[in-house]
């Protein structure tokens, strides 16, 4: 709990807020979060599966609202809403039931923005809310500025996996040793929930033999002259980090002849953490 005031704090601070953001939604699961691997591409926000009424996360005043499309938006949004809620945060509300909700110029808490439904790119009832921060241009996490769901679990590591230039894969699980080399690293991890989905998690690191090679963090995603960067001890290109296996790559290590230790951690928003370590010779 602590991890998640001080990121709350921190978050705050930076952006200028002053009070915690509201879930849009009173109840409802996550089918996916910020930083989510859909087939080799980020989720930039969450998706809600519920049946509700949508309200400001925060009060805020209207910039749009429309019962189309926003093709330049992350994805089709079908029915959604924008607010502004100062400090350069806009709340994106899309993927709503088509309605004539009148929304206020400047929304409160209280007020509704409309109901979750099916529209845009979405098969299933529920909403999809993001965070734009337009002065930094990057897209944040909400679970730094909102207290973590009621429905949060622990993380799990489902494999490590190391890729070879030839673009083999050799499952640390299964061996106790590899070829010489380098080799860039792949990890599958998620934080498993009550109702047994898999969301992203917040934090992976990767250290070998005691020395960090890769540290991906999902709080916030950056749009740099056209292109989606995360932070992965800097930053770098989305591609350079999400794998169409599932899994997330963090970064390349030379294994010369010897034994390796390699440790990966995987936190959550709340700060919850596990860890494995693979031991392994280079021959």
């Amino acid at each position: 709990m602590k991890f998640v005031i001080c990121a709350f704090f921190l978050a705050a601070a930076v952006l200028g807020l002053v009070y915690p953001m509201d879930w849009p939604l009173a109840n409802g699961l996550v089918s996916k979060n910020f930083g989510y691997n859909d087939n080799g591409r980020p989720v930039l926000g969450i998706n809600f599966a519920a049946n509700g009424q949508v309200k400001p996360a925060e009060q805020g005043e209207l910039l749009f609202s429309s019962a189309g499309t926003a093709s330049s938006l992350p994805g089709v949004l079908g029915s959604w809403v924008a607010l502004d809620h100062g400090g350069g945060i806009i709340g994106i509300y899309g993927r709503m039931a088509p309605d004539n909700t009148e929304v206020p110029v400047l929304a409160e808490k209280s007020d509704i923005l409309g109901q979750s439904g099916i529209s845009g790119w979405s098969g299933e009832q529920g909403v999809y809310f993001s965070l734009f921060d337009r002065k930094e241009r990057r897209w944040i996490n909400p679970s730094i500025l909102i207290n973590p769901l009621p429905d949060s679990g622990l993380p799990v590591i489902q494999s490590v996996k190391l890729k070879d230039s030839g673009g083999s894969l050799i499952n640390l699980g299964q061996t106790k040793t590899i070829s010489q080399g380098r080799y860039t690293v792949l990890v599958e991890a998620a934080v498993q929930t009550r109702n047994r989905s898999l969301l992203a998690p917040f934090r992976i690191t990767c250290s070998v033999n005691g020395a960090e090679i890769g540290r991906l963090g999902f709080d916030a995603y950056s749009a740099r002259s056209g292109t989606l960067m995360a932070y992965r001890n800097g930053l770098v290109p989305v591609s350079q980090v999400y794998s169409s296996l599932s899994a997330f790559e963090l970064g390349d290590a030379g294994f010369p002849r010897g034994q390796t230790t390699m440790e990966i951690i995987v936190q959550d928003a709340a700060g919850n953490s596990r860890n494995l370590i693979y031991r392994f010779a280079a021959e």
